[in-house]
């Protein structure tokens, strides 16, 4: 009995040493590679580790956790730098875009954006020629795809994506119908309601970013 309680005891400290190697690697991956989504990521990273048991697979948070362990520790400099100015342009194309009352999300929002990271939006109209329109009488090539979107536990919405690029940054525009600003989507992170910004809170967030990095005035005298 004893032994038997040992060796579960050992296969569950064996998982979790794997759950971490892979989460680290699919943290490397995502970091290094540009790769955005985190279960392409993991299986990646288990295929590459030749990890095949779906108990020792990290949850994606799990992943996450990892992926800002991998920045503070590799990306020290780079990575605050890069958000910063994702995080700008993404204030720049909220009040451009400000009629399609904008919502910053993703990578750029939760602070692990680097120099591979689009700045995400979700934009509302119930047109959905709306947005494509709005850009094109600006000179502003889009190239359009979908995405699915888990509205709630019930619905999920096949949603239009425009692409585009501006000022060296990628800009990632996920339509949503209007009555989506009453509840965010669920999060592919924890299934849970997805953060998001609005213009008001990005500016705040900037504000509280440079405070943080300005020197104390007894370090400059």
């Amino acid at each position: 009995m004893a032994r038997g309680r040992h060796s579960s005891r050992q296969q569950g400290n064996d998982r979790q040493q794997l759950r971490r190697r892979v989460a680290l690697e699919a943290a490397r991956l995502i970091s290094e590679h540009g790769i955005r989504d985190y279960g392409h990521a993991k299986r990646r990273a288990a295929d590459r580790l030749g990890v095949w048991d779906e108990q020792a697979l990290p949850r994606n948070s799990e992943i996450e956790d990892a992926l800002r362990e991998h920045q503070r520790l590799f990306q020290v400099a780079s990575q605050p730098q890069a958000l910063r100015a994702r995080r700008e342009g993404a204030r720049a194309a909220m009040r451009f875009l400000a009629r399609f009352e904008p919502r910053l999300v993703g990578a750029v929002l939760e602070g692990t954006a680097d120099a591979h990271s689009a700045v995400c939006l979700h934009v509302f109209s119930d047109d959905p020629d709306a947005l494509t329109l709005f850009l094109g009488e600006r000179g502003i090539a889009v190239e359009t795809r979908s995405r699915r979107i888990r509205l709630d536990r019930e619905r999920e919405l096949l949603a239009p994506v425009l692409l585009f690029s501006a000022d060296n940054l990628g800009f990632d525009l996920t339509v949503l119908p209007l009555d989506a600003l009453r509840q965010a989507p669920l999060d592919r992170i924890d299934g849970r309601a997805q953060p998001r910004a609005s213009l008001a809170a990005l500016d705040v967030l900037l504000q509280e970013s440079a405070d943080s990095t300005e020197p104390s005035r007894d370090a400059v005298r």
